[in-house]
């Protein structure tokens, strides 16, 4: 890949540093990001966040320090030259700074929605050493990724030629066909990376829609879906080919796949199988996965779904879990109607390993936090029909392998609360595939590779995301992909290298 088309001593960053000094820029208090009134958005699937404006993310962009040795990239699982693209936000320059991100990310506008800065990027950022709000990266990317969509969009709009923003690299003298399997954010980052190498790519979806987990795992009002569509078009104007409805392994074989010429295998399944707690009365109509509850929501037209037997309106709805996607759950909830919706979660809400932006939304949305319970049992009505969920009361122990505090139960001390839904959001295993050889698979079903390549025990099969590392986060799949994509691309040049001595 090329070198990085900006660099901390380029002549222009040295001015702009040279502007402000570092009292005047830490001096400035962080951004806040724009919302929609909680009353209003439990009313819709409208995005809550609506994003900077271009004053917010100038004066945002002049607190970053530009730093010598930036610790915020090394907290990005895909090394993001973060600097960089927010010192061409400072100079307004935007779509260098879109290039800058480009270079690393094919999903801008997605991680700079569900990325969980705070434990990543901002995390390793200057100012938490200086006990200050870190600088928002997440927003400016975002605000990166929104500006220049709506600028082709505006372009469009006037009758304007729109081109690709993206430099394109020269393809390798020998084409060479790649299958990716599965089109959520780790397909899609290998997808990416393979173009720009000059690969053909072709993505194969199980799914009458592409984005994965984008689209079936995240509610619109946190991840709307024509950002994920827009980005998806992106990566087909690199040359990438999309099928949708194709299950590899039943559509077609892996046989098959040698057949038509493919050469390397991307498997990026996720981890779609559900997880259940083993709990009586799991079996009851009424008890869902997080999994099957939003797949209902987000690919199927909301209308259909309220006349479903499991309606929401009015309904007394309890989620299991204190993850994101628990999170994006119960929210969703309130906007299906629900007139009670339960976050039950074993742990304090200290520990809550969600977002704690989503955490804040859910209860601004009146959202109620049952912690420190754990569901032993669902009990039904005359009608067998789930009407009662009995909670364990917890109280916390000694921390376990995570640093957490273990949940501890407290000798018959139980509760028992009525609900009408309750949605199972405690993870989920890997989809495994389907007679693809040779393959070292965990007990969990997960595909064994070598973390540094991303390589599995078969010839030319790489894996990464959630089918390797279980249920994660969009920027760790991602990061997977890139890995991969740099091995597989380094492993067929040196074939073809070898074979022109």
């Amino acid at each position: 890949m090329a070198e990085s088309i900006t660099n901390r001593n380029d002549a222009w960053r040295e001015e702009l540093r040279s502007r402000h000094s570092t009292k005047q820029r830490t001096s400035l208090p962080r951004v806040k990001m724009p919302e929609v009134d909680p009353a209003y958005r439990v009313t819709c699937v409208d995005e809550v966040n609506q994003g900077l404006s271009v004053e917010q993310a100038v004066l945002e962009s002049r607190r970053c320090l530009d730093c010598p040795d930036p610790g915020c990239m090394k907290g990005c699982p895909v090394a993001n030259n973060i600097p960089g693209f927010i010192k061409n936000i400072e100079r307004r320059n935007f779509a260098e700074a879109l290039r800058v991100i480009n270079e690393t990310s094919v999903l801008p506008a997605v991680c700079g929605r569900v990325c969980p800065q705070e434990k990543q990027c901002e995390a390793s950022c200057i100012y938490n050493k200086m006990k200050k709000q870190p600088v928002a990266i997440g927003h400016l990317e975002r605000f990166v990724a929104d500006f220049s969509r709506e600028s082709e969009r505006q372009k469009t709009l006037a009758g304007e030629l729109v081109k690709e923003d993206t430099p394109q690299l020269a393809p390798q003298p020998l084409a060479i066909k790649i299958a990716v399997i599965g089109s959520g954010p780790s397909g899609l980052a290998f997808a990416g990376d393979m173009a720009k190498r000059g690969y053909k790519v072709t993505v194969f979806e199980a799914l009458h829609t592409f984005g994965g987990v984008l689209k079936y795992g995240i509610p619109e009002f946190c991840l709307p879906n024509e950002i994920v569509d827009y980005e998806i078009e992106r990566l087909k104007s690199l040359g990438i080919e999309f099928v949708k409805d194709c299950f590899v392994g039943k559509t077609f074989s892996y046989e098959e796949l040698q057949s038509a010429g493919f050469k390397g295998i991307y498997i990026a399944t996720g981890a779609g199988k559900p997880r259940f707690m083993c709990v009586p009365g799991e079996n009851l109509p009424g008890v869902m996965t997080a999994n099957e509850y939003l797949i209902r929501l987000n690919l199927l037209d909301s209308q259909a779904y309220a006349k479903n037997p499991t309606s929401l309106a009015g309904k007394r709805v309890a989620v299991i879990g204190g993850g994101n996607t628990a999170i994006d759950a119960v929210r969703f909830a309130l906007r299906m109607g629900a007139e009670k919706a339960m976050i039950v979660y074993r742990r304090s809400e200290a520990e809550m390993p969600a977002r704690l932006e989503e955490i804040r939304h859910a209860r601004e949305e009146g959202v109620e936090f049952i912690t420190l319970s754990n569901p032993v049992e669902y009990l039904a009505d005359e009608n067998g029909f789930l009407s009662t969920m009995r909670l364990q009361k917890m109280e916390l122990g000694e921390p376990d392998s995570t640093g957490r505090r273990s949940p501890v139960e407290i000798p018959g001390a139980l509760e028992d609360v009525p609900v009408d839904l309750v949605v199972v959001s405690v993870g989920s295993l890997p989809n495994p595939p389907t007679s693809l050889p040779d393959l070292e698979m965990t007990r969990q079903g997960g595909i064994v590779v070598d973390n540094s390549s991303m390589k599995s025990s078969s010839p030319a099969i790489y894996a990464g995301g959630d089918i390797v590392r279980g249920p994660a986060t969009v920027i760790l799949a991602m990061g997977d992909g890139r890995r991969a994509a740099k091995a597989m691309a380094e492993a067929f040049e040196q074939r073809l290298q070898s074979l022109q001595l």
